[in-house]
């Protein structure tokens, strides 16, 4: 009975899930629950409880997690002051000479939103409200459309700055420690979460490259799916096109460059650095003259709200880790990744081929606070780099989210996209996107010093 224990945790909280149940009191409750049922059959032993106030401790106490609610403070301000709006109406001019223009421009700022904001429903809820009613009437194909604006929405996964990548490195860090002490290692060697920026930066770029690439293709393949923006709207002087560029491009640029740059050069911790991002959002705002009491309250209240939801998961998702452990979770999982055909290869395929499939009904936050403690330490114990690993992660669950019938992102721009565009024309559209990300993947495990180079040049690590 006790060897079924953790995988009945799994399945029953699957089934609360599905049912609808919030996340943190799912994974919180299903673990008191079997907390009591294990008690009661003398298979558990509570003392494995007794660290909870500990861990909960920590968690409040975290340092690194204070940057939380300011990059989201951050992305809630930029998204609320209309940066999208002006920054999309500028690239499109930019771009609007060429076939494939618009999209290019979608990609572009999506990307510039998803370092700004971290955030991959409210950029492609913010694109598709702003983008694709201008897309499907400059004539783009309604899956295209779609399929660029999804996959540049969920670009906030992988660019830095993104609270994804903030969580992702928090936790790998605790993992990769832990892995050294497992392996007698009593002076380990740390990764922090400017690591794991430095290492997603490149994956992060060439991604955006390789769907620039895919849509200059079609232009030039398929020139009907994408139109250049008719001559009569574009009707602006060079000088005029160079002023709007340096007045809308040019500020989210340099926020972006500080908050980054200020990370990578040893300057600022993530969580110093995300507070010169939320003071560089509210004068963007400022500028912008887009702030006022009632918007400022707007933000606050949000921040508030998601910094919540984070923070509930976490603590639910530790709750649900230490039963987990106590009825001999890790172990069991330990042994099933290492007596797997392939070694550390048929592990990371089987980890990585779970997580795919997770993806579709967990958010990345609990994937990143439930799953990846159980298995990041085994995998590292087996020899992988742990920047390396948090990127395969990152793009891995992007893919996920953006791949039907269950992809998060597919929900979002189907909740405020226009009748011009189906169900099924939208799943055609992103299907070469998601081919872009297996590939990005498969170059990434070809080559993991794409991953690993840039931090090991900045940071003497990797």
């Amino acid at each position: 009975m006790a060897e079924l224990m953790p995988l009945l945790m799994f399945l029953v909280v699957g089934l609360v899930l599905l049912s609808g149940y919030p996340v943190a009191f799912s994974l919180g409750g299903t673990a008191l629950a079997f907390a009591l049922l294990g008690h009661l059959t003398g298979t558990f032993d509570e003392a494995f409880l007794t660290a909870a106030p500990n861990r909960l401790y920590g968690i409040m106490t975290n340092g690194t997690l204070i940057a939380v609610p300011l990059f989201v403070f951050m992305g809630v301000m930029l998204e609320r002051s209309k940066v999208a709006d002006q920054l999309l109406d500028t690239m499109a001019l930019l771009f609007g000479p060429l076939r494939g223009g618009l999209g290019i421009s979608v990609i572009l700022v999506g990307m510039l939103l998803a370092a700004s904001t971290g955030i991959v429903g409210a950029t492609v809820v913010t694109m598709g409200l702003l983008s694709l009613p201008t897309m499907l009437k400059r004539g783009y194909d309604p899956g295209l459309a779609g399929g660029a604006i999804c996959a540049s929405g969920t670009l906030g996964q992988i660019i830095p700055p993104s609270i994804i990548l903030v969580l992702l490195g928090d936790v790998l860090s605790s993992a990769y420690q832990q892995a050294q002490l497992d392996m007698g290692l009593f002076a380990p060697e740390t990764v922090s979460v400017g690591d794991l920026f430095a290492g997603a930066l490149i994956p992060g770029l060439l991604l955006v490259g390789l769907y620039v690439l895919y849509m200059l293709g079609v232009a030039w393949l398929q020139p009907a799916k994408v139109p250049a923006m008719p001559r009569a709207e574009r009707q602006h002087s060079k000088r005029e096109l160079a002023g709007r560029v340096i007045k809308v491009l040019i500020p989210p640029l340099l926020l972006i460059v500080a908050v980054l740059g200020s990370i990578m050069a040893g300057a600022a911790t993530p969580t110093e650095a995300a507070s010169v991002g939320a003071v560089g959002a509210i004068l963007l705002a400022l500028l912008q003259r887009q702030l006022d009491l009632g918007k400022l309250r707007e933000v606050m209240r949000t921040t508030v709200q998601v910094t919540s939801m984070v923070f509930l998961i976490f603590i639910g998702a530790s709750l649900f880790s230490l039963v987990f452990r106590g009825f001999g979770g890790d172990e069991a999982v330990r042994e099933i990744l290492t007596s797997l055909p392939g070694g550390v290869v048929g592990a990371m395929l089987i980890v990585m081929l779970v997580m795919f499939l997770l993806g579709f009904i967990l958010d990345f936050i609990e994937i990143t606070f439930v799953i990846v403690p159980i298995v990041a330490p085994i995998l590292l114990m087996m020899g992988l780099d742990p920047i390396w690993l948090g990127v395969m992660i990152a793009i891995n669950l992007q893919t996920s989210f953006l791949t039907p019938p269950f992809g998060f992102a597919l929900f979002y721009l189907r909740g405020v996209a226009s009748q011009g565009m189906s169900t099924g024309q939208l799943y055609r559209g992103v299907a070469p996107f998601i081919a872009i990300q297996l590939l990005a993947l498969a170059l990434l495990a070809l080559w993991p010093g794409l991953a690993t180079w840039l931090p090991g040049i900045i940071y003497g690590s990797g």
